[in-house]
């Protein structure tokens, strides 16, 4: 685990790289990832719009900034990501906007499809569910992991796919409607708890 977990943080990239990447793929009419597709597209450029404006307006919890500025020691967020993700474009700014305010946590960003064996390792209910927040220690050990999305969306998916099978279109509308209401909010309570246990 640790020469894979070595070699995805040779490969990873940070957030602003993350950004530029994404924007000079849709420049080409490209999304990240193995697969092009329109839809991809699509919602890469959905995603790019969210993120500008998550990038301005994500106002950070102090407690959560206290909190981790107050660690023992040095994290690295490995988040497996890419451009099409709609759960993405809401975590990794905040993810960005935390990682700015302290010294003790470093964002870095690989793509899901270039990084397979990576993502097999942490997998979510047997699935490839990005993002995933793989938390590392200074000696690259596996401290925790966080993700696909906050809790309460969690929940909401669940209990949407237990009561329809899979979720739909309009589901993923009301989910985004969740996190424009949220602001980040239950990412950053999310962390708070991460944190609280280092």
């Amino acid at each position: 685990m640790k020469k894979l977990i070595s070699k995805s943080l040779n490969q990873a990239i940070d957030y602003k790289s993350y950004r530029k990447n994404v924007k000079s793929l849709l420049a080409e009419g490209k999304s990240t990832g193995a697969t092009q597709s329109e839809s991809l597209l699509h919602y890469s450029k959905l995603n790019d719009t969210r993120m500008n404006r998550l990038d301005k307006t994500t106002q950070l919890d102090e407690e959560l900034v206290k909190i981790v500025s107050n660690l023992p020691r040095k994290f690295t967020l490995l988040t497996i990501s890419e451009g099409w993700c709609g759960d993405a474009a809401h975590v990794l700014p905040v993810l960005n906007k935390i990682s700015e305010n302290t010294e003790k946590l470093d964002l870095k960003i690989v793509g899901r499809d270039e990084n397979d064996i990576l993502m097999n390792q942490f997998l979510t209910n047997g699935s490839k569910s990005i993002p995933k927040v793989i938390v590392l220690d200074e000696a690259n050990e596996v401290h925790s992991t966080w993700g696909p999305r906050p809790s309460t969306a969690t929940k909401m998916v669940n209990h949407f796919k237990e009561t329809h099978g899979k979720i739909d279109a309009d589901f993923k509308k009301d989910l985004q409607l969740w996190y424009n209401k949220d602001k980040g909010k239950t990412i950053q309570k999310d962390l708070k708890g991460l944190f609280l246990v280092s």
